[in-house]
C-alpha cells in the first residue's frame, strides 16, 4: 500500500531538517589536511570562466581533485562565491548530502512498493524508507564525507550514483522511459567525473534489475541492454581521466605504486570488519588511521573469518535469496575497488562507507520491520535517527580546528605518523620550530620512507637555523622521491647556504626540469652560479626566472648585480630600477643602483639612492660610506663626517670607511681625529703605501713633523713610485 501524497514531502522535510540540526556546528570548520592542496593551494579553482581551467585540475601528485573535473568545478563554484571562506563549501557539502538522502529515500520507497517486497512490507513501505534514509543521512559514520570539505568527492559521487539508480527505477516505471535513461546517463557521466567509483553504477543497476525488476540476468539484459550499453559508454571518459593521472592517480593508487599487493589485501579484512563495527557502534571514529603494516596471514585471521563468512553468505544469497544478496553485493562491490587496489596512503578510511552503509541499514531495519508493527517501526526508526543525529553533532565537534582533529587522531592511533606530521605542521605555522621538529622526527621514526615528512623536517631545521641538519633531511627526501621538485629546490638552496654551490647545481637543475612553474628554481640556479663566479650563466638564469615571473623582485635585483659584474652597467641599472618599481623599500637595491650610477659618472643621480638606502636601513654600513663620500664631494663636510663616522662604527673591518673619514676630517681641519682613522686603516693593512701617505699628511697637518716624515718614508719604502710621498719629504727637508 502506498503512503499518501503528503508523506514523501513530510519525510523529505524530516530528513533535511534533522541533517541541518546535526551539522549545524560545521559551518566554520576550517580547511584541513587534503583541503589545503586541493582548495587553498589549487590555482585551477580561482575562476569559473573559462571552464577549461576549472575542468583541468592538476593531474599529478595524487591530489583529491586529480582526474576529477566535476569535483574541481564545484570547488571553483564555491571559490567564486566566498573565496577561501569556508561557509559556502560546508553549505554545499551539506546540501549534496541531504539531496543524496532524499534520493535514497525515493529509491527505497519505490523498491519496497515493487514485487517481491510489496506483499512483505504492505503499509510499512513509507515509514521503513524514511527510517533507512534518515538513519543513513544522520549516521555519524558519514561525517568524514560531509564535514571534511574535499571528501565531497565521496558524497557528490554518491549523489550521482544514487541518482543514476533512481533514474533507472523511474525509467522502468515510466510510459516514456527515454528521458529517465538520459537522466541516468547524465548522472553516471557526472559521477565518473567526480570519483572513479561511479563506474560501478551500471553493474549494480544491472543486479538491481535482475533482483527487483526483471527476475533474471538474461531478462534484464534483453529488456534494457541499450540502456546498459549507454551507461557503459561513461567508462570511456573515465579511462581517459585515469590515463591523465598516469593510470595510478599520481603514483598513490594502483598495482605499480610499490605497495605489496598481498600485504595491502590482508589489511583490508580489518578495514571491512571495522566498517561493520562502526555501523553498529560508531566508537571510536578516527579521522585518519594512518599506514597499517601487513598483519600477515595469521594476524589477519581474526578479521578474515567474519568478513569471509559474510562474503560467502552474500554469494549464497545472490543465488537463493536475491534481495539479501543484492544488499550484500551493494556492500562488497562498492568497497571492492578500494579494498582490492592498493593505495599508498589510506588503508582504512571511514568515508568509503558512504554508500555501503545504506545496505547494512536497510538489512537491519528491513529485518526488524518484518517483526514489529508500523507504529513500533515509526517510533524505533525516529529514535535511531535522532540518536544518530546527536552522535553526529558530537563527532563534528572534533573538526572544529586542526589541532583538535589531529590530537583526537593521535590519541586513538598513537602510531600514526601522519598525525605526528600534521601536528608538526601546526607548530611550524605558529613559528614553534623546535616543537615541529620533535613531531616530524617522531613521524620519521614511525615511517622513515615518507618524502613529505623528511621535507617538512628539513624546512623546520632551516627555519631553526640548523642548516647542516636541514641538508641531511632534504637529501633523504629526494632519495625517497627524486621527482619531489620542491625538496630538490630547497636542498639546492641549503647547499648553497652551506657554501657548496657546486653540489647544489644538479638539484636545482632537476627542480627546474620538474617544476611546472620553475621561476624560483632558475633564480636559485643563478644564485649558486653567482657563488661560483660564473656570472654569464648566472645572468642567463636570472633572465629566465624574470621571463617566467616578471614580478620576481629578487631576480631583478640579482640580475642587476650579475650584469654589473659583467660590466653591462646600463642593463644593470635597468634591472635595479625594475626591482624598485616592484618593491621600493629595498635598501640593498637602492645602494646597488647608486653604485652602478656612480660607476658611469652619474653621482648626482646616485645620491638620492644612497640617502634612501640609509633611511630604510640606518645600519647599512656601505650605504653610509658611499653617502658620506658623495656629501664630501659636494663640500658638505659636517653631513659627510656624520655618515662616515656611522660607516666606521658599522663596518670597522673596511679600510675604506677609515680612509674616507680621515680625509673628510683633514678637510674639516680636524687632523688629530684623522690620524686615529688612518692608523685604524693601517691596522687592517699595514703594507698600504697610500694609507701611510695619508697618515703622514694628517700628521703634517697636526704639525707632528717627525712622525709625518716616518710615514712618508714608509710609503716610499712600500711604493718608490709614489711621487706625492716623495714631494712631501722634499718639502719637509726644504729641498727645491
Amino acid at each position: 500500500m502506498k503512503a499518501g501524497r503528503p508523506f514523501p514531502f513530510l519525510a523529505g522535510l524530516f530528513i533535511a531538517g534533522a541533517a541541518l540540526v546535526a551539522y549545524m556546528n560545521t559551518g566554520h570548520v576550517p580547511f584541513v589536511f587534503d583541503d589545503v592542496s586541493s582548495i587553498v593551494e589549487n590555482p585551477t579553482i580561482r575562476r569559473l570562466w573559462p571552464l577549461r581551467d576549472a575542468l583541468s585540475p592538476n593531474p599529478g601528485w595524487g591530489l583529491t581533485v586529480s582526474g576529477r573535473p566535476v569535483l574541481n568545478l564545484t570547488l571553483a563554484f564555491n571559490y567564486a562565491i566566498s573565496g577561501l571562506g569556508v561557509e559556502s563549501y560546508h553549505a554545499l557539502n551539506l546540501l549534496i548530502h541531504i539531496l543524496a538522502g532524499l534520493v535514497l529515500f525515493g529509491i527505497v520507497r519505490r523498491t519496497l512498493d515493487r514485487s517481491p517486497l510489496a506483499a512483505v512490507f504492505k503499509d510499512k513501505a513509507g515509514p521503513l524508507a524514511l527510517a533507512i534514509a534518515a538513519l543513513w543521512t544522520l549516521h555519524p559514520l558519514q561525517t568524514e564525507a560531509v564535514t571534511y570539505v574535499v571528501q565531497r568527492a565521496e558524497s557528490l559521487m554518491g549523489l550521482f550514483f544514487l541518482l543514476t539508480l533512481y533514474a533507472f527505477i523511474r525509467a522502468v516505471e515510466s510510459a516514456s522511459p527515454r528521458r529517465w535513461w538520459i537522466v541516468a546517463f547524465a548522472a553516471c557521466l557526472l559521477g565518473v567525473g567526480t570519483k572513479e567509483l561511479a563506474a560501478l553504477a551500471p553493474v549494480l543497476i544491472f543486479l538491481y534489475d535482475r533482483t527487483f525488476v526483471s527476475g533474471s540476468f538474461r531478462s534484464a539484459w534483453q529488456r534494457h541492454r541499450r540502456g546498459y550499453l549507454a551507461l557503459a559508454v561513461t567508462w570511456l571518459p573515465l579511462a581517459w581521466l585515469l590515463a591523465g593521472t598516469g593510470g595510478n592517480r599520481g603514483g598513490t593508487i594502483g598495482f605499480n605504486t610499490g605497495i605489496s599487493w598481498l600485504g595491502y589485501w590482508l589489511t583490508q579484512f580489518e578495514a571491512v570488519a571495522r566498517y561493520l563495527w562502526l555501523t553498529f557502534w560508531p566508537f571510536p571514529q578516527v579521522f585518519d588511521y594512518g599506514k597499517i603494516p601487513s598483519p600477515g596471514l595469521v594476524g589477519a585471521l581474526p578479521w578474515a573469518v567474519p568478513v569471509a563468512g559474510l562474503a560467502t553468505a552474500t554469494l549464497w544469497a545472490l543465488w537463493r535469496r536475491p534481495v539479501l544478496g543484492f544488499l550484500g553485493a551493494w556492500f562488497f562491490v562498492i568497497l571492492a575497488p578500494t579494498s582490492f587496489v592498493p593505495g599508498t596512503n589510506q588503508m582504512i578510511v571511514e568515508h568509503r562507507m558512504y554508500l555501503p552503509l545504506a545496505a547494512i541499514i536497510a538489512f537491519v531495519l528491513g529485518g526488524m520491520s518484518v517483526r514489529i508493527s508500523r507504529r513500533a517501526l515509526i517510533i524505533t526508526g525516529t529514535g535511531l535517527a535522532l540518536a544518530a543525529a546527536v552522535l553526529t553533532w558530537q563527532r563534528n565537534h572534533v573538526y572544529r580546528d586542526a589541532e583538535t582533529l589531529w590530537q583526537d587522531t593521535l590519541a586513538k592511533r598513537p602510531q600514526n605518523a601522519r598525525a605526528h606530521n600534521n601536528l608538526g605542521l601546526l607548530r611550524y605555522d605558529a613559528g614553534r620550530y623546535d616543537e615541529a621538529i620533535a613531531f616530524y622526527q617522531e613521524a620519521v621514526r614511525l615511517d622513515p620512507e615518507v618524502a613529505l615528512v623528511r621535507y617538512n623536517l628539513g624546512i623546520s631545521f632551516m627555519r631553526a637555523g640548523r642548516i647542516p641538519e636541514a641538508a641531511a633531511a632534504l637529501e633523504e627526501a629526494v632519495r625517497i622521491l627524486p621527482g619531489y621538485f620542491i625538496a630538490q629546490l630547497e636542498l639546492g638552496v641549503v647547499l648553497t647556504q652551506l657554501g657548496r654551490p657546486q653540489e647544489a647545481l644538479p638539484h636545482l637543475t632537476e627542480a627546474a626540469r620538474l617544476d611546472p612553474a620553475p621561476a624560483e628554481a632558475y633564480f636559485r640556479l643563478g644564485v649558486a652560479l653567482a657563488d661560483l663566479g660564473r656570472w654569464p650563466e648566472a645572468a642567463a638564469h636570472y633572465a629566465r626566472a624574470i621571463r617566467l615571473n616578471p614580478a620576481h623582485v629578487q631576480a631583478h635585483s640579482n640580475a642587476g648585480v650579475a650584469l654589473f659584474r659583467l660590466h653591462e652597467v646600463p642593463a644593470a641599472i635597468e634591472q635595479f630600477n625594475a626591482a624598485l618599481r616592484l618593491q621600493p623599500d629595498l635598501a640593498d637595491v637602492h645602494f646597488n643602483l647608486g653604485v652602478a650610477l656612480t660607476s658611469v659618472g652619474r653621482a648626482t643621480e646616485a645620491f638620492p639612492h644612497y640617502a634612501e638606502a640609509v633611511r630604510l636601513d640606518p645600519k647599512h654600513g656601505l650605504a653610509q660610506l658611499n653617502l658620506g663620500i658623495v656629501l664630501a664631494q659636494q663640500d658638505n663636510l659636517p653631513a659627510a663626517i656624520e655618515h662616515l663616522e656611522q660607516a666606521a662604527r658599522l663596518r670597522p673591518d673596511l679600510r675604506e670607511t677609515h680612509t674616507n673619514l680621515g680625509l673628510a676630517l683633514v678637510q674639516a681641519g680636524r687632523p688629530e681625529e684623522a690620524v686615529a682613522e688612518y692608523k685604524a686603516a693601517l691596522r687592517l693593512r699595514a703594507d698600504d703605501a697610500r694609507a701611510h701617505y695619508n697618515l703622514g699628511y694628517a700628521l703634517l697637518s697636526a704639525r707632528r713633523l717627525p712622525e709625518a716624515r716616518q710615514e712618508f718614508e714608509a710609503a716610499l719604502g712600500l711604493d718608490p713610485g709614489l711621487t706625492v710621498a716623495r714631494d712631501a719629504l722634499r718639502q719637509l727637508s726644504g729641498s727645491p
